[in-house]
């Protein structure tokens, strides 16, 4: 698909300023609408919305369909988390833990005070997703937050006459569950229409898989490789990168992809469906484990012994789009891609990505398809992602910022940049905002965290680190005016 030449952010509603201790979908969300609008941008980029488990990850979530109750507004939540902690001061990050207990407790104040009505009922039926959503938060709570392959095999087994009676046994719980998620939805098409006059367009984020615990997998284990007690068979990963020595083991149930072929995608046209009743434009993360992906046994404490497995390829998007039409896709093609991967791209038509933290690493005289003179039109750039470093922690890190480049490389490669870039290495952030925005792709993006001209502290992820991720939240004490001006000056001289 086609996209028109746009320049956008990448910042995760959970960074956004405001009480109650995280970004919400309320007035803070609103307010950076005007922000992008003001600054002449017209994309905003979120990671996943659904609901987080353990470490906090938007990609590791107990649902592919419902959203994440941390983000509703709440009117008491300002009081809710330690007031110590102002509100709007710069560098405090999401603590979860208090998070999620202060919203919880808010959430069920909210809960008791809710009467439901015609308008309320109508959306519960409308969700086919949201029962089997309702019983597995619930069960979860009941069983202290383990995992449902820890659950009575009755109901880790999905069986529903133990489901009916459990039902009938917390009909207050799943009620609670309905309640937020409905809430959660109001708030977010609010934000969607506020968007939509405003000429701004909302990019999601498809993770290619599901947590193993989710009620995704719970109620669909046909759809998954899983052994009868529910553990993985084989799992998710990637192999040996720029990222990490031993790669990375994502932990994810890798589909049965001949199961879910004969029932037609119906799943994934389900899936597809949701996210883009939502967002215009859709990130398809992995998308190279369409065409193959990294296998690693359930139990294997690396990934270093996977192996490469055929994926479903093109008859999964032929299937999609017969379903619902034309996919506004981006195809996040990082990392180890082959030919066939790009074959597949191009023939479905799919931009990809270039990441411009990239672009100056490698041999001398090495071609580097990030670089952008090389740039198709058909290319969404970034100056980094969610798991990249800031620019400026990137550009003034050590061989010790958690990739595998040696102090020699990095220094070959800040001298190629500033060559190509003609600079002398000061704002580089702007250096390659400007470059990002410049640029022949049709979409340009930037991380909130350098157009605040942030370092490392203020990454939003570290891939293969357990804890302290997803943290970042930004104030808005630090969006002047000037900076405004700085970056409407730039979509404007380049026509974004």
């Amino acid at each position: 698909m086609k996209f028109p030449r746009s320049s956008g952010i990448l910042l995760h509603p959970t960074s956004l300023p405001g009480p109650g201790g995280i970004g919400t979908l309320g007035p803070d969300a609103l307010g950076f609408v005007k922000f992008l609008t003001d600054a002449r941008c017209s994309i905003w980029q979120m990671l996943p919305l659904g609901p987080t488990g353990y470490g906090d990850s938007p990609y590791q979530c107990f649902s592919a369909f419902a959203g994440n109750p941390l983000l509703i507004s709440l009117p008491d939540e300002a009081e809710a988390i330690d007031p110590a902690a102002a509100p709007d001061e710069v560098g405090v990050g999401v603590d979860f833990g208090a998070v999620i207990a202060a919203k919880r407790t808010a959430l069920r104040k909210q809960f008791e005070r809710f009467v439901p009505d015609a308008r309320f009922e109508r959306w519960v039926q409308q969700q086919s997703w949201l029962e089997d959503f309702a019983l597995f938060s619930a069960l979860k709570d009941v069983h202290s937050g383990s995992s449902w392959t820890e659950w009575a095999p009755p109901l880790a087994a999905h069986e529903p006459a133990a489901l009916s009676t459990f039902a009938k046994a917390h009909t207050r719980e799943l009620a609670q569950v309905r309640f937020e998620q409905y809430v959660f939805f109001r708030q977010f098409q609010t934000l969607k229409q506020k968007c939509s006059e405003s000429g701004i367009k909302l990019m999601g984020d498809l993770p290619i898989y599901v947590a193993h615990d989710s009620a995704d997998v719970w109620g669909n284990r046909e759809l998954f490789q899983l052994n009868d007690d529910g553990s993985l068979i084989v799992q998710a990963g990637v192999p040996p990168d720029y990222f990490s020595e031993t790669g990375q083991l994502w932990g994810n149930p890798i589909y049965k992809w001949d199961a879910m072929g004969a029932q037609g995608y119906q799943w994934w046209i389900d899936r597809m469906r949701a996210a883009l009743s939502m967002f215009d434009i859709v990130r398809l993360d992995h998308f190279r484990g369409f065409e193959a992906y990294w296998e690693v046994p359930g139990n294997a404490a690396t990934a270093i012994n996977g192996r490469w497995a055929p994926g479903p390829g093109a008859a999964l998007f032929t299937a999609m789009t017969t379903a619902l039409g034309p996919l506004p896709i981006v195809a996040e093609n990082l990392g180890l891609i082959t030919p066939e991967v790009e074959a597949l791209r191009e023939q479905l038509g799919y931009p990809g990505m270039s990441i411009l933290q990239f672009a100056f690493g490698g041999a001398e005289g090495e071609v580097n398809e990030f670089k952008p003179h090389l740039y198709p039109h058909e290319r969404v750039v970034y100056t980094g992602t969610h798991d990249n470093d800031t620019t400026l922690g990137w550009w003034n890190a050590g061989s010790d910022d958690g990739s595998t480049r040696s102090a020699a490389e990095i220094e070959r490669e800040h001298a190629h940049a500033r060559r190509y870039l003609d600079t002398d290495g000061s704002e580089m952030n702007w250096t390659l905002i400007r470059a990002a925005i410049a640029s022949v792709a049709d979409t340009a993006l930037v991380p909130m965290q350098d157009i605040l001209s942030l370092g490392s502290a203020s990454r939003m992820n570290l891939p293969g680190r357990q804890s302290g991720n997803w943290q970042f939240r930004f104030s808005w004490r630090q969006v002047t005016p000037e900076l405004t001006k700085r970056l409407r000056e730039l979509n404007t001289l380049f026509d974004r």
